[in-house]
């Protein structure tokens, strides 16, 4: 076992973030990352992902993103940069390490993995969400001799030339394989709600009118909801083009899955070589379950980005701050929040079981 001040767990934007401030505040840490190299949830995007065809990608602090490059694949040029802040600022990283379990160990938190067991006074988790991908079920999955893989398995749209394929989900990376994906086969798409198509410009007004949504449910404990169910789906050029092909002309949700594609209640059906699972993710959060943080209505409650039932647990990524520049933010209010634990609890020591 080793003592040390501080654990962040997972090395993306937001867990780069609040090691930076723990560096720049003087607290021992040490960054854990699963990745076999840098580049958080980045490097594993699609390599039809350009990065000019990515929004929102947000400085880290003190380390300006400039690539200027917008035909690159946005997982390689990510990478690279979060590779190069790691390796400048001598961030204290290691990888790859898997977390398997955060306990209350008394006085301090037990963080246990496959690199050891860290004995630590606060544990800034940032694990995000790509781990962890959401799979819904429906009647028949088993029967269907297609293939069925999920946003997290794809890898671009020709394995699919000259074959027909249902994407599934209402959010923007089921937009961006539709657009993909229809250049070379033949596609259907399905939504559980009729999508919302939007030629506003998304305002600062509208971003924080998110992200207070997401905040209100992780205040009240519960699951963090979708950003896209409050902003919308924006019509940039290239979605008023597919638009305009047919391409977006969504249908509602089928009732079962059969051997060789989708069925309505009212008879129809669809052929179909792929069913494409765009439905999203979830907190990859199993490795908190010791500490038994569910709220009642099922989400993690959060004071900020401290847990309620565990103030020595930081959430930063997650909710609210489940953005780049959300992730910032989060990142620094945990790194400041620990700072100031930690010195009150060394002006403060509390008495207990020693947990070595």
């Amino acid at each position: 076992m080793q003592l040390i001040d501080a654990v962040v767990i997972g090395a993306g934007q937001a867990g780069l973030t609040a090691s930076y401030h723990l560096q720049r505040t003087g607290i021992d840490h040490v960054l854990l990352d699963r990745g076999s190299g840098p580049g958080g949830a980045w490097r594993n995007r699609w390599p039809s992902l350009r990065l000019g065809g990515v929004h929102g990608i947000h400085s880290l602090p003190g380390s300006e993103f400039s690539e200027a490059d917008g035909a690159r694949p946005a997982a390689e040029v990510v990478a690279e940069y979060f590779g190069r802040y790691e390796h400048e600022l001598a961030l204290p990283v290691l990888r790859p390490v898997k977390v398997d379990a955060v306990r209350d160990g008394g006085e301090r938190l037990l963080v246990e993995s496959s690199a050891g067991t860290w004995v630590a006074r606060a544990v800034i988790n940032a694990t995000g969400t790509w781990e962890n991908p959401f799979w819904p079920h429906y009647p028949g999955q088993q029967e269907f001799t297609g293939r069925q893989l999920h946003t997290a398995d794809y890898r671009g749209p020709e394995e699919f030339r000259g074959q027909h394929v249902v994407v599934v989900g209402g959010g923007i990376s089921a937009v961006e394989h539709l657009l993909e994906i229809s250049e070379v086969a033949g596609t259907t798409w399905v939504t559980r709600r009729p999508p919302h198509f939007t030629d506003a410009t998304f305002t600062p007004e509208d971003g924080r009118a998110a992200v207070a949504e997401v905040e209100r449910r992780v205040r009240a404990g519960l699951p963090p909801g979708s950003v896209v169910s409050v902003t919308g789906l924006p019509n940039s050029p290239a979605v008023l083009a597919a638009r305009e092909r047919g391409v977006l002309d969504r249908l509602p949700m089928f009732q079962r899955i059969t051997a060789d594609g989708v069925a309505w209640a009212d008879g129809t059906a669809q052929r179909a070589d792929v069913i494409l699972w765009a439905t999203g993710f979830r907190p990859a959060i199993a490795h908190l379950a010791p500490l038994n943080l569910r709220a009642p209505g099922g989400g993690i409650q959060l004071d900020g980005t401290r847990a309620v039932a565990e103030p020595r647990l930081h959430l930063v990524g997650y909710g609210p701050s489940a953005s780049t520049i959300g992730a910032n933010r989060a990142g620094r209010a945990a790194a400041h929040a620990v700072r100031a634990e930690i010195k009150n609890s060394l002006s403060h020591p509390v008495q207990g079981p020693n947990p070595l």
